[in-house]
């Protein structure tokens, strides 16, 4: 092993040396995984930065079998340093064994029960494998699970405000949306979560699975949320074995939105209250509370669209809720967050609604406007782009050409020009 270490430290400085280097690890590789555990002082003989790919093999083979808490703990330090510190053009030799390492390094930090440790150096290592911010790839799900578990839901939004266009597995991207969609809930971000849930429930399958099923449960409830509503009908593209199984599947939760659609809360706590046990092993019985909190939300802006000038007691009345002091809680929360416009007076207990001030023509406004019409543009080309590449892709028009029998390529038109027929 001192011949190896000697090797590494030889070989990695100079990037016409790793290929060879790279080849001389693969022959020892099974006598590292032998070794395992018991690697792991030679670490301290190399430098993660210097020597990544190295460093690398061995810390797999260190990795290679199960490992006790107190292992694992040791293990975890150079671990989290060489993820954070690792040369991107060496690791990426060995893309494979980096990706499992890491994901080994979840499983350790969650069995000492830390997840917040794993956060950052999971961020690092994400950035030392993509291609680009387009790029989701398999440690994506893995560092979102870490920032749930530790409740770190801004580092997790930090990835998920980037748009994906290149994705290696499309299990990595249904897990990437699920637990995507559980951080913005997380953050109250529900426009968001609304629409990672929707991609998971309307992506292909050829099975239902259990992340599609736990994110049509949420979606609904996340939908009743945001939107005051939720339509049972799926999107055309949405595959025939979830349209035909969500519902039946979870039947408590369609029942529960169509309660909700009658504005009645005492219906709504009915069929909340009938399903408890069963929302609750779902882990789903805070969203149900949501909802209810955002029932008394709809039916207060209901009433802004009949009255101009209404008092906190008629409020209660009409919302069913307790009292006029609880009703002055509700106008106040949905006046700071921008739900609604009015004033309170304070002396005889009145609430003036009022129009939206946004005259949509200040400065800030305008960027806003702007950054999302070059945003859209941007999208646009990007379309285009894709839609060209598929236009080539020789494993799509086979395929078009098996599903015709006479394939007429006018029906394709525009064919880019660099594809020759």
């Amino acid at each position: 092993m001192e011949v190896l270490v000697v090797n590494i430290q030889g070989l990695s400085t100079n990037p016409g040396d790793l290929p060879n280097l790279h080849n001389i690890l693969k022959q020892a590789h099974d006598s590292l995984h032998a070794e395992s555990i018991r690697l792991l002082p030679l670490l301290d003989m190399l430098d993660p930065s210097l020597h990544s790919l190295g460093y690398l093999y061995i810390l797999e083979a260190c990795t290679s079998s199960a490992l006790s808490k107190e292992q694992a703990s040791a293990v975890v330090l150079p671990t989290a340093r060489f993820m954070n510190s690792c040369s991107k053009e060496q690791i990426q030799l060995a893309p494979e064994k980096f990706i499992s390492v890491c994901k080994r390094f979840k499983d350790y930090v969650m069995q000492l029960e830390a997840p917040m440790r794993g956060v950052a150096p999971m961020l690092a290592a994400i950035r030392k494998i993509q291609s680009s911010s387009e790029h989701l790839t398999p440690l994506h799900p893995e560092f979102l699970v870490l920032c749930l578990l530790s409740k770190c839901y801004k580092a997790g939004l930090s990835i998920l405000d980037e748009d994906i266009f290149e994705v290696d597995q499309p299990k990595d991207l249904l897990l990437y949306c699920y637990y995507g969609g559980m951080i913005c809930i997380g953050e109250k971000r529900f426009r968001k979560a609304v629409e990672l849930l929707h991609n998971v429930v309307t992506a292909p399958m050829s099975v239902i699975t259990a992340v599609a099923v736990e994110a049509y449960k949420k979606y609904i409830l996340v939908s009743l949320i945001h939107n005051g509503q939720f339509s049972t009908s799926l999107p055309k593209y949405t595959s025939s074995v979830a349209q035909r199984n969500l519902k039946n599947i979870c039947q408590p939760y369609i029942e529960l939105a169509n309660s909700y659609t009658t504005g009645k809360i005492a219906d709504f706590e009915t069929v909340a209250q009938k399903y408890q046990e069963k929302f609750d092993n779902d882990n789903n019985l805070g969203l149900v509370k949501q909802a209810i909190s955002s029932m008394y939300k709809r039916n207060i802006q209901r009433l802004t669209q009949t009255y101009l000038t209404l008092s906190l007691q008629d409020i209660a009345n009409s919302v069913q809720l307790n009292s006029a002091k609880e009703a002055e809680m509700h106008v106040l929360q949905m006046i700071q967050d921008g739900e609604i416009f009015a004033t309170i007076n304070q002396k005889d207990g009145m609430v003036s609604f009022l129009e939206d001030p946004e005259q949509y023509k200040s400065c800030g406004m305008i960027e806003r406007i702007d950054s999302s019409i070059q945003r859209i543009m941007a999208l646009s080309r990007k379309l285009t782009t894709m839609n060209e590449n598929i236009s080539c892709d020789p494993m799509y028009l086979a395929k078009v050409g098996r599903e015709r029998q006479r394939f007429d390529f006018d029906d394709y038109d525009p064919v880019p020009q660099r594809f020759n027929i």
